[in-house]
């Protein structure tokens, strides 16, 4: 089964931005695969003699999201603790052996680190860096909290620190000011620069083990939703397109549209379009979306949904391996961001065309089992890519980098946060250690 993601920038003023991704590793030559693939074995041996008695090392294909260019098998360690982290990074920058928490040569899995905490007084929570998302939903939910995306803006605004190994081996904790409160790794300094990268670029700054975040406490109406799905036949696309742009999303009220198929037996085009409005009723739900439904959905259904359940319907999305589903897809996102884009200009390291210009997101899913189908799946995504692009090379427009095709410049990643990202990255990373996804130079 091959299987490529192609997600598009949806610019509120040009209409459409347009980008592409490929399920694969930016960070594997093939010159560096083959050396590794010889030296796998010792490699294995050694970091097995660094790492702790219950972390475990191992050689193996590694389930991946898509099995699209799927990398050869690694030198996997399921890390138990940050010292780990560090003792990897220091061997394989001593031995020149590519890794990542994610790439041919030695990966990370820091599914042992997954543990979520919650401070007494709820309103921190500390994610470790191998929590998954299913985790880290039932952790606050269980804790009285839920996701106010709207209300409290993007992820990485409400970071109060990080644990982060560095390029030199060394376990940090880094903040945007004066030292967090962190008696358990006796902190002295804050390191701010560092702090401002890694919200932006990440994986050309370190590896995050945790994240301390800003918490929200929410009461059971608030971690509750009113999600809906309506049918359409393809014929009503153009209106359809045009009503949901015209929605007036509210901060507790994103949507999302697919255009997609019926699937077996009949695959015949249709048009789905979910809305979640949180803490609401079925009452007010059909109102909010009353200018959706005045089109004349074939089908549709809605219920109030628990905060653990609102992803229920992308569960099979979300699994390793192929295949995603039978149907192929270009799915659409919108939400509020009054909230994200109050936040100071120069906050972090995130493109700030994404905080300031996005209408919306939207990403194509071509779905097949026969790997010739490659090349026309390419195609396919290229021309996508270039429908209503404000530039004329597409490779240029705001994207984030994980979902990026492979080929965009640098300014479309990082945009105006790029000439002082190139800084960091001589000061925090001059030997090129961290780079997995467009590498800063």
């Amino acid at each position: 089964m091959s299987l490529h993601t192609y997600d598009l920038f949806l610019s509120k003023d040009s209409g459409v931005e347009s980008t592409a991704k490929k399920s694969y590793s930016l960070f594997c030559l093939a010159s560096a695969t083959t050396a590794v693939a010889v030296r796998i074995p010792t490699v294995a041996q050694d970091l097995a003699a660094l790492v702790s008695t219950s972390s475990s090392v191992s050689i193996e294909l590694q389930a991946r999201w898509s099995n699209f260019n799927a990398p050869l098998p690694s030198v996997v360690v399921n890390v138990t603790s940050e010292k780990d982290v560090a003792a990897i990074i220091k061997y394989c920058t001593k031995a020149n052996v590519p890794f990542f928490l994610g790439s041919t040569g030695v990966l990370i899995n820091p599914v042992g680190l997954n543990a979520d905490t919650v401070s007494k007084d709820k309103k921190q929570a500390t994610i470790g860096g191998g929590a998954s998302i299913g985790d880290t939903i039932a952790a606050a939910d269980a804790a009285g909290h839920g996701n106010p995306m709207g209300e409290i803006g993007f992820s990485l605004d409400n970071i109060i620190s990080l644990r982060v190994a560095t390029a030199d081996s060394s376990i940090v904790t880094v903040s945007r000011t004066s030292p967090p409160t962190d008696t358990a790794h006796a902190v002295t300094t804050s390191y701010p620069d560092l702090f401002w990268a890694l919200r932006g670029a990440g994986p050309n700054s370190g590896v995050v083990i945790s994240a301390t975040v800003n918490a929200k406490p929410a009461t059971f109406t608030d971690r509750t939703a009113w999600i809906n799905s309506l049918f359409f036949t393809p014929d009503k696309l153009p209106r359809i397109a045009q009503a949901i742009q015209d929605l007036p999303l509210t901060q507790n009220n994103p949507s999302t549209s697919f255009l997609t198929s019926s699937g077996p037996p009949l695959n015949e085009p249709s048009v789905l379009v979910t809305g979640l409005l949180r803490k609401d009723t079925d009452e007010t739900g059909r109102a909010a979306f009353n200018s959706i439904y005045d089109l004349g959905p074939s089908s549709n259904s809605s219920a109030i949904t628990p905060y653990t359940n609102w992803n229920d319907a992308n569960i099979g999305f979300c699994t390793r391996g192929d295949p995603k589903g039978p149907n192929s897809m270009v799915l659409i996102e919108r939400y509020n961001l009054t909230k994200a884009r109050s936040v100071p200009a120069g906050n972090a390291a995130f493109n700030p065309a994404l905080r300031d210009s996005a209408f919306a997101q939207a990403i194509v899913v071509p779905r097949y089992t026969d790997a010739v189908l490659d090349a026309e799946a390419n195609k396919f995504g290229k021309k996508v890519q270039n429908i209503r692009s404000d530039n004329v090379d597409a490779m240029k427009n705001p994207t984030y980098a994980s979902f990026a095709h492979g080929g965009e410049s640098l300014e479309a990643i990082y945009g105006t946060s790029l000439p002082k990202l190139r800084e960091l990255k001589r000061k925090w990373d001059p030997k090129g250690v961290f780079g997995q996804w467009f590498p800063i130079q």
